[in-house]
């Protein structure tokens, strides 16, 4: 019974490292937090970004790994969902940014002159979808 322990503990901290590496890489070969800053204009808090994130992926593996729940009032869900919201949108900004999806995408469907109806378009189909999944499914 003590080998299927270790072996599984093994097992665990091995997948975590090879998630928790290829995260890292992910961030760093792409330069996703630089970009960040430097799209918010927030260089000096560059360091901030960093252990944020950081804190973030351990906050996180910890709270899947115990049974946690958390007692807060509901009206708590707004903020913590704006600032999740705003986290998510500004890192799939920057992810984009880096990799110029955009104006390939633009080029592509032959809207090169039109970035900003690209943007909108975008960003209003985010929120239109968000709203249908919450009223949707969530209230079911």
């Amino acid at each position: 019974m003590t080998i299927n322990i270790v072996f599984v503990v093994f097992l665990g901290l091995a997948g975590g490292l090879a998630v928790g590496s290829g995260f890292v890489a992910f961030l760093a070969v792409l330069g996703i937090i630089p970009r960040l800053t430097q799209l918010t204009k927030t260089t000096k808090f560059v360091y901030g970004y960093e252990w944020g994130v950081i804190g973030g992926a351990l906050f996180g593996s910890w709270i899947s790994l115990n049974s946690v729940a958390f007692h807060l009032p509901s009206i708590l869900a707004i903020p913590i969902g704006l600032f999740c919201g705003v986290f998510v949108g500004l890192l799939a900004a920057a992810l984009t940014e880096v990799l110029n999806v955009l104006p390939i995408l633009a080029k592509r469907i032959g809207v090169d002159g039109q970035m900003a109806i690209l943007l909108m378009a975008i960003v209003f189909g985010k929120i239109i979808g968000s709203l249908y999944h919450w009223l949707v499914f969530v209230n079911l």
